[in-house]
């Protein structure tokens, strides 16, 4: 699987949809006399969700679209109808995109099954219809609750390749010729530096088992701190279980075999200790060319301890035993586990809570999570909703703490969009 226009990195703006508002009505037909409030509640906003797709192998579908926003609930109607809840937004990832939050940097989840399901953002609450207001006291409420209002937020996706076997090494030491040999992959090939720009995929069957090998691209000195291409697709081997080391023994190009191998494994260390921890065959390719076998024996003679493979990837020879090996090699070592979903979620419960503080005019601001609440019940105009407004500020303690704070007849309270002077 050659993953053509690959894009490992995109940033998102997200949103789930917004409550719609509850109505003001009264039944209002022939035959019913003072028949009263009948307003429906807006329906719910829709939720956003990440939701993982095997056949996606790559974040291009993000490289021009950016914003991803949910169906907003509609307003009630009459006769104590509810709105229409808003449709749910599912955004399709591939498999192994870790999804963060892009503010704090906070991991959200690692979508790494087919059909895994991430819900991002609740929707927004309907508003409730003013007949959902009607007390003993209050027969007739001219108001209604507006819907919830959702923010935007900015998520951050980061694919890592999900693959068995990793090969790495040089650039042009035979890597996508070798993956061509044991799986079905047809990567570009070409006798050039960086021909391979993105990570190549491919399936290796041995028998009635099968795993996934990857041609990880780029990887030269000083890869870890960002040179070539391989500070960029490093993170696509930290999901392997097993690395398949290719090295050109041949020497054609210059490069001393043992050096390039220790150089590698340096890399390797820099960008992480786990990743140099992996455990790692050492295939030593090109060995059809001339002189290749004195520097096998040399390479040998250095590097101890070591399962050490001899293959020439343009003619195949040797590929069954590696495929062989990484197979029997892969069934002793566990199947990597993605990393554990810490529970992290936009949706906060609403609360009573509130702050006082005053701002440069002297004016009693009150704000947090009862004033959201208070911003989405009350309408200004309205008797009805005023009441409303002040029996809340009695029972919750805002009357109580403006007073413990200063606040006296004549002062200004302003309260989300609502202003008004202060009266004891």
């Amino acid at each position: 699987m050659i993953l053509e226009n690959f894009l490992d990195k995109e940033s998102l703006l997200i949103k789930s949809g917004d409550g719609g508002d509850g109505i003001t009505s009264y039944i209002r037909y022939k035959g019913v006399s003072a028949g009263g409030p009948d307003g429906g509640d807006g329906g719910n906003g829709g939720s956003v969700y990440f939701i993982g797709d095997r056949h996606k192998t790559s974040l291009i579908d993000f490289r021009y679209k950016h914003k991803f926003v949910a169906e907003n609930g509609g307003k009630g109607d009459t006769k104590n109808c509810h709105g229409k809840n808003g449709e749910d937004l599912y955004i399709p990832v591939p498999l192994g995109t870790v999804i963060t939050d892009a503010e704090t940097g906070a991991f959200i989840c690692d979508i790494y099954y087919d059909g895994q399901k991430r819900l991002m953002m609740r929707g927004g609450k309907g508003g409730k219809g003013n007949a959902r207001f009607t007390t003993s006291r209050r027969h007739c409420p001219h108001f209604a609750q507006k819907g919830e209002k959702m923010e935007v937020k900015r998520v951050r996706l980061e694919l890592k390749v999900i693959a068995d076997v990793g090969l790495i090494g040089f650039p042009n030491v035979g890597k996508s010729t070798l993956l061509s040999k044991i799986s079905g992959a047809k990567p570009k090939i070409a006798n050039y530096h960086f021909t391979t720009l993105s990570p190549n995929l491919g399936v290796v069957n041995y028998y009635d088992e099968s795993f996934v090998a990857a041609d990880i691209p780029g990887l030269i000195e000083g890869a870890a701190d960002g040179l070539g291409l391989g500070h960029d697709f490093l993170r696509h081997i930290e999901r392997t279980r097993l690395l398949c080391h290719v090295v050109d023994i041949s020497g054609v190009e210059g490069r001393n075999p043992i050096e390039d191998y220790k150089t590698i494994n340096k890399e390797l260390k820099n960008y992480s200790k786990t990743l140099a921890s992996l455990e790692q065959i050492i295939v030593l390719n090109k060995c059809d060319l001339f002189g290749a076998e004195e520097n096998v024996k040399e390479f040998k003679k250095k590097v101890k301890g070591k399962k050490i493979l001899t293959v020439s990837a343009l003619t195949g020879d040797g590929k069954e035993e590696l495929i062989k090996i990484l197979a029997e090699k892969l069934r002793d070592i566990p199947a990597y586990e993605p990393q554990e979903d810490t529970g992290f979620s936009y949706d906060k419960e609403e609360s009573d809570a509130f702050e006082i503080f005053r701002d440069e005019d002297g004016a009693f601001i009150v704000d947090g999570d009862l004033v959201k609440m208070l911003s989405r019940n009350v309408v200004i105009d309205d008797m009805d909703s005023m009441a409303y407004l002040q029996k809340v500020l009695r029972d919750k303690g805002v009357i109580k703490k403006l007073r413990d704070q200063g606040c006296k007849d004549g002062d200004v309270v302003v309260i989300g969009d609502i202003e008004f002077d202060f009266i004891d």
